[in-house]
């Protein structure tokens, strides 16, 4: 049977690809809005640190500390923290009976690229009295000797840490210690590296760092 010269097959073939068309445009068309909704726009900058144990999402404060946080990105953008590793932990157990207490795990390239961590410049020390940030549960902050000499190596607090910021007894110098972003994702992660086997204060082994890059 045919209508007008066309068979009626063809238009049914005709009406259903023209489905399939409308089927696949809309598809696309919620692909593409999801996709553009999931692409994340971060007030402030955001690093992931890749460990064997999982992902750690850092969130930056360049504002408050413009100097720490630009030798940290460097540090990322120039590829040092691949294949570093968190190598130190500091717990109830391992800390002198009598020293001021403090919990956190610490990592960076000191020893995977012992040459590389203290050839870096030191950065100028931005205190906690300086940048209004305070050593909290989550804090990143920077491993230092004396103040100025911070680079490469860094550590993340398990709880409130008072003793770390400016005036605190952690340090003789009373300067503390320079915190420059929060752990935003990722908490679990540092817990089961905190829990993780150590002997002296070092973790045994280390938990590896595949890298730490920008989101």
């Amino acid at each position: 049977m045919e209508q007008q010269g066309i068979p009626v097959y063809s238009k049914i073939k005709m009406q259903q690809w023209k489905f399939v068309m409308r089927v696949g445009f809309l598809l696309s068309f919620i692909i593409l809005f999801y996709g553009c909704k999931s692409e994340k726009h971060y007030t402030h900058p955001h690093v992931q640190i890749e460990t064997t144990l999982g992902y750690i999402e850092v969130e930056l404060y360049p504002e408050k500390a413009p100097k720490t946080v630009a030798a940290f990105l460097s540090y990322v953008d120039s590829g040092y923290y691949k294949r570093a590793n968190f190598y130190r932990v500091l717990n109830d157990l391992n800390q002198p009976i009598n020293a001021p207490k403090t919990e956190l795990v610490q990592g960076g390239i000191w020893k995977t690229n012992n040459q590389l961590a203290t050839s870096v410049p030191g950065i100028p020390h931005e205190s906690t009295q300086q940048t209004g940030l305070k050593h909290e549960a989550g804090t990143v902050s920077l491993a230092r000797m004396a103040p100025g000499t911070a680079g490469t190596e860094f550590f993340i607090c398990m709880e409130q840490e008072p003793g770390l910021d400016y005036g605190g007894a952690n340090m003789d110098d009373k300067q503390g210690f320079a915190a420059f972003g929060k752990v935003v994702k990722g908490m679990d992660i540092v817990e089961k590296i905190y829990n993780s086997s150590d002997y002296n204060q070092y973790l045994d082994p280390p938990v590896v760092i595949f890298n730490i890059r920008r989101l």
